[in-house]
């Protein structure tokens, strides 16, 4: 079953598939969602009342989504490389879209030991 995020305004409604969602970006009072297909949706919530819609909409889904630092949320789903040194993150569909996100180091590193944590975890349970 896909799951959807819904946004509604006076003025519009936005049904998005979140298996399509690569990041959320922070704007001031809005933020920025880039899906794969690369179009970007303009939404009037801050960042820090999109964490708590995420978490309160999605539930347990919700953990696909991380934040990283003050201006942004990705899906870990769509991680290909971390490079702390450069300060970017890249996020890809392995198909048609390939999108690079400056990140400080702080908050790379943190990501980074969630991932490889993640992938241990996985690894020992299926042993």
């Amino acid at each position: 079953m896909t799951n959807y995020l819904y946004f509604n305004t006076r003025d519009e409604f936005d049904r998005i598939d979140i298996a399509k969602i690569i990041c959320f970006q922070s704007d001031g009072n809005y933020t920025n969602v880039v899906l794969t297909n690369k179009l970007k949706i303009v939404l009037s919530i801050s960042l820090g009342k999109l964490e708590s819609y995420l978490s309160d909409s999605l539930k347990e889904k919700a953990g696909c989504f991380v934040r990283v630092g003050k201006s942004c949320i990705i899906n870990v789903n769509y991680i290909l490389r971390i490079n702390v040194l450069k300060q970017y993150v890249v996020l890809t569909d392995y198909d048609t879209s390939n999108y690079q996100v400056s990140i400080s180091k702080d908050a790379l590193k943190k990501l980074k030991e969630i991932m490889v944590a993640s992938v241990l975890k996985s690894s020992r349970n299926k042993h």
